[in-house]
């Protein structure tokens, strides 16, 4: 087992050996030497010797793509983006994510809003409402993709009043997830700890939103 000092230079580390990345996906260094071999996770190698190296950014896509939790990659709270009109819900996110000292949160309630602090907060998820007052959350969503510096930060919809279609629309504007208001307490958990790789909690309310 690497010591504390060894797992903090692993952390800041941008560019991984493949037995790194076994150590931070807790698999064996082979299962890492496959994956990269047959493409499922980019890389290169060292020019003139075998060696093969993994970036940052896909070591942490191939983690997120298999439900590896990225926690040592990501050390701190992760941050929240949520945004929605509906002054209610905020205040319900504001609840629920300040008592969990994994996430650290801002709320918006336009689209105009929710890109100003996409720049500067640069949140790791955002949790988006459709129907906002300016303009719907697909073309806030459209707007974020369409900058390569956030093509890692995931994106959920929420709405109530979509349906299927509009739903299947949501995600092939660039969505990695949708819920239907209203939605339990442990289901948006479940989601946020998805998409941000995270380790589930055992205990959660059941408590309705939206």
């Amino acid at each position: 087992m690497p010591d504390p000092q060894n797992k903090q230079d692993l952390v800041q580390k941008m560019v991984f050996t493949t037995g790194e990345a076994a150590t931070l996906c807790k698999v064996s260094q082979q299962t890492i030497i496959r994956c990269f071999d047959s493409g499922r996770l980019p890389g290169f190698r060292v020019p003139g010797s075998r060696f093969r190296r993994i970036p940052r950014e896909s070591l942490m896509r191939f983690m997120r793509q298999n439900g590896i939790p990225t926690d040592a990659l990501e050390p701190g709270a992760k941050r929240i983006l949520a945004v929605d009109d509906d002054a209610q819900i905020l205040e319900l996110f504001e609840d629920i994510f300040s008592r969990d000292e994994r996430f650290e949160l801002k709320t918006a309630a336009t689209g105009y809003d929710a890109g100003m602090l996409t720049e500067s907060f640069r949140p790791q998820l955002i949790i988006l409402d459709y129907m906002l007052p300016d303009v719907n959350g697909n073309v806030v969503c459209e707007r974020i993709r369409g900058n390569d510096e956030f093509r890692d930060t995931r994106i959920l919809f929420v709405s109530g009043v979509v349906n299927q279609a509009e739903i299947d629309a949501l995600l092939s504007a660039g969505g990695d997830g949708f819920l239907k208001k209203p939605f339990n307490i442990s289901t948006l958990m479940a989601e946020v700890e998805r998409l941000l790789g995270l380790e589930t909690q055992n205990s959660r309310s059941t408590n309705n939103v939206g």
